[in-house]
């Protein structure tokens, strides 16, 4: 028999009156008070008996029952916390995870599995390297999460990583490059020393908008970026136009410690520019391209240019290999010195196709 305390059973309660919700409170073999919700009051008065006859017997209760329920929005602060004390990708990880919040904020974080990762971004219309960034920073949380005790499992581990076109190359002819400086003179002239500086240095957008005047060196025409996209330092020595372009800079922005003056990006001048140019499928990121590219056609080995451009590995810099051919030719033709059984002169090839 259930006690009654003042005509109500004692142990079961409705936690919203009049909702015909009902909840159960009761003290488990270890002593520590819990509550479980039940649903209908008949429900709540069965477990109650159940939890109780538990109890007497010293049963545990499921583990699912001992833990506290996390929500999503939980370990996603976790993981933008550690975004801002580890990362340079902070920003971009707020404006990711604000969306990551949108979907599965309110949901307890060990309830969002693969399925449902998946069909989200099956939804979004986004490029395959978006969708990398989003399930990276996914993982990140979780992974945070089961180091702290707050989830078991990854589900974004089981999310498949995407395929990116890394091959891409967009970069500007010379008439392209007369062109966009015609707009970026007529319309924002202020900001073509911005122009020079990235088409003349193939510094990134970050590693531009975030150089500061002291790791700037006038006398020895170079400049430092203590710490670049993979993590190292490097140096990067100044031509003719990129020391002129940080002149410019100066006489604009000497009082602010930053070369580009404190501006974030330039994406409010630039890509207006780009449109008035003409230029289609072009972006800042498309400058850099540029300067590597045009480093290979003139010849520069290929190991100099990776220096120049902070890549870690060759790997990312072999894709303009293909631009030097004329390198390339000259590379085989050397095994025509070792080889006397073919005439492959120019003569004996014209007449042998005709």
């Amino acid at each position: 028999m259930m006690q009654r305390e003042g005509g109500r059973m004692r142990g079961i309660y409705e936690k919203i009156p009049g909702s015909g919700i009902w909840w159960i409170r009761y003290t488990d073999a270890s002593g520590r008070l819990r509550r479980e919700k039940a649903g209908t009051k008949s429900a709540a008065i069965l477990l109650y008996r159940k939890r109780k006859q538990e109890a007497l017997e010293g049963c545990k209760l499921p583990e699912r029952l001992r833990r506290r329920v996390v929500l999503f929005r939980e370990i996603a602060d976790d993981a933008l916390e550690y975004s801002r004390l580890h990362k340079r990708s902070y920003r971009q990880d707020c404006y990711r995870m604000a969306r990551l919040i949108g979907w599965f904020g309110n949901l307890p974080a060990d309830s969002v599995t693969p399925e449902k990762i998946e069909q989200r971004f099956s939804e979004q219309h986004w490029a395959p390297a978006t969708i990398n960034r989003c399930r990276a920073l996914l993982s990140l949380a979780y992974r945070l999460a089961i180091r702290n005790g707050k989830v078991r499992e990854n589900p974004a581990r089981l999310v498949p990583h995407r395929l990116e076109d890394n091959a891409r190359l967009r970069f500007l002819d010379k008439k392209e490059e007369a062109c966009l400086r015609v707009k970026v003179r007529e319309l924002y002239p202020e900001h073509e020393p911005e122009f020079d500086l990235a088409l003349y240095t193939g510094m990134r957008r970050g590693e531009q908008y975030g150089l500061c005047w002291e790791d700037v060196d006038f006398e020895r025409r170079l400049f430092t970026i203590p710490r670049s996209k993979n993590g190292t330092m490097r140096s990067v020595p100044l031509n003719a136009t990129a020391l002129h372009a940080l002149v410019e800079l100066h006489a604009g922005n000497g009082s602010s410690e930053l070369v580009c003056g404190g501006a974030k990006s330039p994406r409010h001048w630039f890509e207006p520019a780009a449109r008035a140019a003409g230029l289609t499928d072009f972006t800042w990121h498309c400058l850099r391209h540029t300067f590597a590219s045009r480093l290979v056609m003139a010849g520069v080995d290929i190991r100099t240019v990776a220096e120049l451009l902070g890549h870690k590995t060759l790997a990312m810099t072999m894709r303009y290999a293909h631009l030097a051919p004329d390198h390339q030719r000259a590379a085989v033709e050397k095994l025509e010195r070792t080889d006397t059984r073919t005439d492959t002169s120019a003569e004996t090839v014209i007449g042998y196709l005709q």
